[in-house]
């Protein structure tokens, strides 16, 4: 970690108010970027990133500076996106048949990445219903495994691989449609 770094992180921690506005200036961007990933609009993102930080802050005493301290925040603004999802998210149970699942994990993007920029695949990826963009931002963006991403959202391995799968389809159409390109 660089000494800037733990400079400002030690002056949060004493609730210095400058050093504050360095650290949220120099992690907004990155911070932003989850809570547009997971949230369905700007609206509902801008909470999560205001109460993010909130959050960061009150909990900054507990960063240990064992690993990256940009994986630590990363890691509340992921776990806060996903707690307002599942407050507001009505339950769907889904059927699992897992000899239909054609997830693969190699790829896991899947040959989502077509010639679309990075705002117009966020597009994409907000308009997912709730439960696909959870799975699919956990595995794609955040290299969780299904096992993990099971025992985060309190569903079966399988239903993770099926909506990541479900996700993967329903993007793939969306992006071919704005293509123009004809789904086979």
């Amino acid at each position: 970690m660089d000494k800037k770094l733990r400079i400002l992180i030690q002056k949060c921690v004493k609730s210095d108010r400058e050093g504050q506005r360095e650290l949220y200036t120099l992690l907004s961007p990155v911070l932003y970027g989850i809570c547009l990933k997971y949230m369905r609009n700007k609206v509902e993102a801008d909470d999560v990133f205001q109460d993010g930080f909130i959050i960061l802050f009150q909990k900054i005493n507990q960063y240990n500076f064992n690993g990256s301290f940009e994986g630590w925040a990363k890691r509340i603004f992921v776990n806060e996106a996903l707690e307002v999802l599942r407050k507001k998210q009505r339950r769907l149970y889904v059927a699992i048949d897992d000899s239909n699942l054609n997830t693969s994990i190699e790829d896991k993007t899947n040959g989502l990445d077509l010639a679309l920029s990075q705002d117009e695949l966020l597009k994409h990826i907000q308009q997912l219903p709730d439960n696909y963009k959870m799975v699919f931002n956990l595995y794609v963006f955040e290299d969780y495994s299904h096992k993990a991403i099971a025992d985060k959202l309190k569903i079966a391995v399988g239903t993770s691989k099926s909506l990541l799968s479900r996700a993967k389809s329903v993007l793939r159409t969306k992006i071919n449609e704005e293509l123009n390109i004809k789904v086979s």
